[in-house]
């Protein structure tokens, strides 16, 4: 069927639905297996619901569905990928569709890198009064059927609910329902869901007239009052968010303030002067909803789009609070769900241009330090699929090493754990430089590495004993601990803690000789691997009853 296939490869593709019919005769079907997410959302500290402003993404890209349909990745050169998970919370995929089901492989990248997603439920113009016609005024047994299929739905693909998106004008009778139908689709989602949520969009009165406030007040609070959250429109002044925030009171969190990065209509700040909007967004404890991040694809152009990237996410980051890893293993090799070629072993196996954000990795914090410190995606070269991760730098004059922190980390640590690191150093003179590991744990006084005779560490820092070879056991898994190959070095580590707290995992670049000289140097990271070695050496399960189905011989 043409919505599940596409017609001209016959590869299966994301769909969205249209229209109220398309809603209510929705049901589960085996075609549609390959959009069922297969990456469980990983758990996250601090937890989505902490009281701390938060950051959600709203992505709308001309129209949606584009080569992100392609469920089993497609041949395109340059796409849009998104991959500062560690600064957002929550991923909205946004189409003028009447429900967008979110394209599974955003679900896929997402969830592995802790973040929610979630669909949209829009209505508009004179078909989307009819629309709201038909299922609000028509009372409860309408809008229950409408909410319970969206749960539904939510719940089969496995991404974790909707905002949802008004924008016509309702008669008195729809108006009056709309905030039952509200609390009944929050009510489903959160039942249908693990942490599901469900976020209204600034649009509609409690008249039912449409008219953008741009805040919370008394004319769209009833709505606020019965979902997760309110996302509001774009066009809000200073004073406006001081409101919000004093009627929102203990809920300021939930009030997701709109950036329009296209800087449409009368704003504060969009493009590259964002980050004026959101420091006054967190000025007022507010959280923000970044509105078309992809114009840094679309405006800017796909060429350096790599680069405008890591500046545009760069010159937000301190307005963004992060979120830690929580559970091992952590192991990635940085590549971005595309590339211009596939790498295997550092060695490049295939050429071509390929885009599947359901192979991307978990990806890390990617630090700028201006003139110091710059972390980019290097696609020339990788370890293990598309790209690898580049460092450029200097260490400074008198200073024997520079840290970098990769990955912010929350969660005890197992009493052995087993590090391995595959790096590439470059630049004129890579012999000048040795690359290694450092863990540091939250402070405690009981936090002890290795035997019960060593001291705490004063400052919590912890450089894991470097391992010639694999221990035994491990040997199978990681039979590159002496060895890399194509240029990369491998290194494998040991570290022993007691009682203690993982905090960051740092990459720590030294220099051989102490100089007075800066120092520049520039090195490819391809893998990292954090591994509990109690669980390393346990046997993985074995896999059973495997099929395979709608298969095409070529």
């Amino acid at each position: 069927p043409a919505r599940y296939f596409d017609t001209k490869t016959t590869e299966p593709i994301s769909f969205f639905l249209s229209g109220l019919e398309e809603l209510l005769a929705w049901q589960p079907n085996s075609n549609d297996e390959f959009n069922v997410s297969a990456v469980p959302l990983a758990k996250r500290q601090p937890p989505l619901l902490s009281r701390r402003p938060r950051t959600l993404v709203c992505h709308d890209m001309r129209g949606g569905y584009l080569e992100d349909r392609f469920i089993q990745g497609s041949a395109t050169r340059n796409p849009y990928v998104f991959y500062h998970w560690r600064y957002i919370d929550i991923f909205v995929y946004f189409s003028h569709h009447t429900v967008t089901i979110p394209p599974v492989v955003w679900t896929n990248a997402a969830h592995r890198n802790s973040v929610p997603v979630l669909g949209t439920f829009i209505t508009e113009s004179t078909d989307g009064e009819k629309l709201c016609e038909a299922f609000l005024a028509g009372g409860e047994e309408a809008y229950g059927a409408v909410a319970e299929q969206l749960a539904r739905i939510a719940q089969h693909y496995c991404f974790d609910g909707w905002l949802v998106n008004i924008e016509n004008t309702l008669s008195k009778a729809a108006v009056e329902n709309l905030p039952l139908f509200l609390r009944d689709l929050t009510a489903r989602v959160h039942s249908a869901v693990p942490g599901g949520l469900v976020i209204w969009y600034d649009s509609v009165l409690k008249d039912g007239t449409l008219r953008w406030q741009n805040e919370l007040n008394n004319e769209n609070r009833m709505f606020f009052d019965v979902c997760d959250g309110l996302f509001t429109n774009y066009n809000w002044k200073e004073e406006q968010l001081e409101r919000t925030q004093r009627l929102a009171g203990p809920r300021q969190n939930d009030v997701y303030v709109g950036v329009d990065v296209f800087a449409r209509g009368d704003v504060i700040g969009g493009g590259f002067d964002t980050d004026k909007s959101l420091r006054l967004i967190r000025q007022y404890g507010l959280s923000a909803a970044i509105f078309a991040p992809g114009w840094v694809y679309e405006h800017l152009g796909k060429e350096n789009f790599l680069q405008n990237e890591n500046r545009f996410w760069g010159s937000l980051a301190k307005y963004l609070p992060t979120h830690s890893i929580c559970t091992l293993p952590l192991t990635t090799s940085f590549s971005l769900g595309m590339g211009n070629s596939t790498f295997l072993d550092g060695k490049d196996e295939e050429s071509g241009p390929w885009y599947d954000m359901s192979a991307q990795d978990i990806q890390p914090l990617y630090p700028e330090h201006q003139g110091m410190l710059s972390t980019s995606c290097c696609l020339q070269d990788a370890w293990c699929g598309g790209s690898s991760l580049q460092l450029q730098g200097t260490i400074p004059p008198g200073e024997e090493r520079v840290a970098v922190r990769l990955f912010s980390l929350q969660m005890p640590a197992p009493p052995k754990l087993f590090l391995t690191l595959l790096y590439k150093l470059e630049g004129p003179q890579p012999d000048d430089f040795t690359v290694a590991l450092e863990v540091t744990t939250w402070d405690s006084g009981i936090c002890l590495e290795g035997n019960p005779t060593s001291l705490p560490e004063p400052n919590g820092r912890y450089h894991p004993r470097f391992l010639p070879t694999p221990p035994p056991g491990l040997a199978k898994l990681l039979p590159a601990c002496h060895h890399g190959s194509h240029g990369w070095t491998s290194r494998c580590y040991e570290l022993e803690l007691q009682d203690c707290s993982l905090r960051d995992l740092f990459v720590i670049v030294s220099r051989q000789q102490p100089s007075l000289q800066e120092t520049s140097f520039t090195f490819l990271l391809g893998e990292m691997r954090v591994l509990d070695t109690a669980s390393v050496a346990a046997s993985p399960p074995q896999v059973h009853s495997v099929t395979a189905s709608q298969l095409w011989w070529q």
